[in-house]
């Protein structure tokens, strides 16, 4: 049986390994978002972080950028909704499901994405290009 951290990093690596075969615009911009995303659940809270990354992605995503935000909230969705395990196990929308739960739901879902977060950032920032600063 594998450890939760054997499970996160798993499910980070095969995330990126799925995202391996994006455009190198999206990949630039997925690992840009997902550097950002840690620090910004740390300052304003998963809720916020996560309608954020919803409203970047806009309804219909129709460029890399837009569809990288989308992706990032897709991989959160996935791993903290998964059947076996999740925080909010089945649930079909991350953020109906942390509006519709106590605060120890959010909390403990928090405390997962940021741990989530750690695995999926050193392996995109491995496997995909950086965006240069000029």
């Amino acid at each position: 049986m594998k450890t939760i951290e054997q499970q996160r990093a798993a499910d980070a690596l095969e995330r990126v390994s799925q995202l391996r075969e994006k455009s190198e615009s999206f990949r630039k911009s997925y690992r840009a978002y997902v550097d950002r995303l840690a620090p910004t659940i740390v300052m304003n809270g998963l809720g916020q972080a996560l309608a954020s990354e919803r409203a970047s992605a806009g309804p219909s995503p129709d460029n890399d950028d837009k569809k990288s935000h989308q992706e990032l909230y897709r991989s959160l969705q996935t791993w903290l909704c998964r059947q076996d395990g999740g925080v909010f196990p089945g649930a079909n929308d991350l953020l109906q499901a942390l509006v519709s739960h106590d605060e120890a739901f959010y909390l403990h879902a928090q405390a997962e994405a940021l741990a989530w977060l750690l695995w999926h950032k050193k392996f995109c920032r491995a496997e995909f290009p950086r965006v240069e600063v000029e």
